[in-house]
This record gives C-alpha cells, sequence and structure tokens, in this order.
C-alpha cells in the first residue's frame, strides 16, 4: 500500500514545476514520522529519525543540500553556510564530533567533525498532525525525489524478531578503564584539573544484522523523556537515547539543560526516592555538577540579556538512572543563533572537564576509544538559527551486525574506580538491553 498516494505526489508535482532554485513543496499527511523513516532509509544514503520530550517527531531522507566543516571555526562556517541557502523554515538536521578535527576511526566513516544538510524529503509530526516536505535541488528535475515517494511503502510489522546470538568485548576492558580513572583522580589531587569526562566502549557482535528501525522505536517508546535520534551515513546508523539537551533555542529564547552527577533507579518507590534524596545530598554529585553549571554559566553570560539559573539542582529520572538536572533559561541577544551557542558551549564540563584544555588534553592522552559522535551534538536547526540540539549519549554506533555502545562518567576528587564503572554500566543499559535480547 503506497505511504504517499499518486494524487498527493501530483499536488507536490503542481508546487514544483515551474520553480526555480532550490524548490519546495508542502502537503499535510496522516501518517507517523517514523513509519516513513522505516520504509525510506533503505532507499536512500543519509536519513535521520528525531523525536522531542515533548512528543514532537521529525524524519528525512535523502539530500537536498549539505554542508560540511571542521576545525575551531565548524560552527560559524556552518551557520554562515546555512543562512546563505535561504528558505528560512527550512528544517535542517546537524550532527557533529566531541573533537573539533573529527572522529580518528575508520568505524566512524562517513561521520565528519561537523555537517548540516537539508532532506529531500522531510516529515514533521506533532499532537495536531504531520506535514511533509520535499525539497529538490536546483541543478534536478523532480523526477527522481517524487520517484522516491512513489516507491514508497506502508511498513510490514514483523511479530518476532531473530536478533541471532551476541557476543560482547570491552575496550578497553574495564580493569585498564579503573586505572585510568584512578590516574585521574591522581592528576585532580595534584590540582591539574577540577574535573574530567573519561569514556569507554562495549562492542556488541550480533550474527543477524541489527533491525535498526525496530530497536529506534522501542527506544522511543521507553525513553519518550529522552531526545531520541538515529543518523544514517551510509552502511551505518547512530542512535541513541539522550537525556540532555545541549540548547533549545526558539526565537530569542535560550534553554539548556545540563546534567552531572548520577545514580541508580531504585527497587520500589520507598528505595527510589532514598537514592535520589542522597544524590541531592552527596557532596560529590553536587560538586560534579556545581562545575558544570558555573562553567556553563560563565560561557553564555556574554550571548545573552538576562541568564536564569536555579540555585539547586533537582532531579531526573530515567528508566535506569537518576541525574542531578539544572535547567537554565534566558534571552540571546541579537543576531545570536543556536551554533553560536553550541561555539561557546561545546563541549561542557558534562562530557569534557574542568579546566576545558587541561581536561581535553588530558582525555586526549589517557582515553582508549575514538568516541567519534559519541558526546558531540545530534539536532535540528533551521535558517533563522533556531533549533534543539541533544548530547549525544546513551548511544551506539551500527554497522550491521556490529555495534559499538559508549559510557563515560565525570571523575571529580572524591570519585572511586568501582563507582564509576558500576555508572558506565548504567548508562550503557538502553541501547544494551535492546541489542542483546535474543
Amino acid at each position: 500500500m503506497l505511504l504517499v498516494s499518486r494524487s498527493q505526489v501530483d499536488a507536490i508535482r503542481q508546487q514544483l514545476d515551474g520553480r526555480s532554485g532550490l524548490r519546495v513543496a508542502h502537503i499535510d499527511v496522516s501518517f507517523d514520522p517514523f513509519d516513513f523513516a522505516r520504509t525510506g532509509a533503505a532507499l536512500v544514503d543519509r536519513a535521520v529519525a528525531y523525536s522531542t520530550p515533548g512528543g514532537d517527531r521529525i524524519a528525512g531522507l535523502g539530500t537536498a543540500w549539505r554542508a560540511t566543516a571542521a576545525g575551531t571555526t565548524r560552527f560559524s562556517i556552518l551557520r554562515d553556510e546555512r543562512a546563505n541557502v535561504g528558505h528560512h523554515d527550512l528544517t535542517s538536521f546537524v550532527g557533529f564530533s566531541f573533537s573539533s578535527d573529527g572522529p580518528k576511526t575508520s568505524i566512524w566513516d562517513g561521520y565528519g567533525a561537523a555537517e548540516v544538510f537539508i532532506p529531500r524529503i522531510t516529515i514533521e509530526g506533532t499532537e495536531s498532525g504531520s506535514s511533509l516536505t520535499v525539497v529538490v535541488p536546483e541543478d534536478e528535475t523532480v523526477d527522481a525525489t517524487l520517484e522516491l515517494l512513489t516507491a514508497m511503502r506502508h511498513p510490514k510489522w514483523i511479530a518476532v524478531d531473530d536478533t541471532g546470538d551476541h557476543s560482547i568485548e570491552s575496550h578497553p576492558h574495564v580493569t585498564a578503564w579503573a586505572s585510568a580513572v584512578a590516574t585521574a583522580i591522581d592528576a585532580i589531587h595534584s590540582g591539574d584539573l577540577d574535573k574530567v569526562v573519561l569514556a569507554r566502549s562495549v562492542i556488541v557482535n550480533s550474527t543477524e544484522p541489527v533491525a535498526i528501525l525496530r530497536v529506534f522505536r522501542a527506544l522511543v517508546e521507553r525513553y519518550p523523556q529522552c531526545y531520541n535520534f538515529a543518523w544514517k551515513s551510509g552502511d551505518s546508523v547512530f542512535l541513541g537515547a539522550s537525556p540532555e539537551l545541549l540548547a533549545d533555542v526558539r526565537g530569542s529564547r535560550l534553554t539548556s539543560n545540563p546534567l552531572a552527577g548520577s545514580a541508580r533507579r531504585g527497587e520500589g518507590d520507598a528505595d527510589d526516592e532514598s537514592i535520589g534524596h542522597a544524590l541531592l545530598t552527596s557532596d560529590k554529585d553536587r560538586e560534579e555538577h556545581r562545575l558544570v553549571v558555573e562553567d556553563l554559566t560563565s560561557r553564555l553570560s556574554g550571548l545573552t540579556t538576562e541568564l536564569h539559573v536555579p540555585s539547586s539542582p533537582s532531579l531526573k529520572k530515567m528508566a535506569t538512572v537518576q541525574h542531578l538536572s539544572t535547567e537554565i533559561a534566558g534571552t540571546l541577544v541579537e543576531d545570536v543563533g543556536i551554533l553560536d551557542v553550541i561555539s561557546e558551549v561545546h563541549p561542557t564540563p558534562a562530557v569534557g572537564g574542568v579546566e576545558r584544555e587541561a581536561a581535553l588534553q588530558f582525555i586526549s592522552d589517557v582515553e582508549q576509544i575514538d568516541r567519534g559522535w559519541y558526546t558531540g551534538g545530534v539536532g535540528w536547526i533551521n535558517g533563522r538559527g533556531e533549533g534543539a540540539i541533544c548530547i549525544g549519549l546513551r548511544c551506539g554506533l551500527i554497522h550491521e551486525g556490529r555495534t559499538h555502545l559508549f559510557a563515560g562518567a565525570g571523575i571529580v576528587a572524591d570519585s572511586q574506580p568501582e563507582s564509576e564503572v558500576a555508572e558506565t554500566r548504567l548508562k550503557l543499559r538502553p541501547l544494551f538491553d535492546l541489542l542483546a535480547t535474543s
């Protein structure tokens, strides 16, 4: 059964015919954006599905326009490139790596230092309904894009999915990672830095290819309070359920929600409340959180005319872990957009450390994995500088039957290696539980 009817395709063609430049058409549709992504992702080399805690869903297929950048000016380059395209209301997807120079190893092929692209076909869903947007590049006829639409069918539901058998690898080995944590604690005690985030990876090898969009739908259902994303580039998909908003800009209004300080969820309400209270009153976790919030506040102060920062954190409870959370809100100065904000604050101490340069150098010297887009960012922007970008957390990079999962922990003076290992295990669970179940 066709996902987009022939009469709808004809209506799109009528809007596109006779126009010049980057041609755009819009129609209202009745299907879910993620059904659209599920049926169409295999037909293109680039696709993104994205959901917000508010329930909005966006999916994009193919590439109508794209820009890439690397280095310390990567965000300003992308800002200017996107602004020059015009069509400021069009949704673009943006993604970037932890390091300004981009990933270092071949596992991240197809994922550069930073990119922004306008899909050929985008569907956006809210409580009020869904709309589909078609964008055709200036130098192409409309036929190829419309043929892509007519090739899409309502996806078939498979009652039982064979996930195959699995083997697990840790990189580095847990004992080696715990030793690196101990090294970080020593460096903090020596006064070299105040906090550093160290990451590790677990590889899940499956005998069957991962049913990526089925896994993604499960993430959305289990973690509706997260920013859920799946970004396909070539034969790989980077996906996750991030609890942490890096920045959201609507008009001149800015919001950010840094998280730092974590604990497990309890067994039952009483246990959960007790663990949450202990987290709220933990000197170690409060110090870790304070470093993040103070750094963000300092960096945002020059971009805002007013900034509201709560005096103490609250709890943000996810399915497997709860975090100390501070919701920051402010008003941006004129002509400052979301990529200007990202340029100033990334990487935050929630994923890097304090002082920033010392922490980044320590990570470069000690960490044994290529983070790639883990602890980078994924989200959407438009040509007016608005958008929402989450930090790439609780995530994995999938290539056929091999998945690299990533997790990290913030190390401060009172950290204990065994506790930090336990924290990373909690953070690995969202994807691990879905991948390694047979």
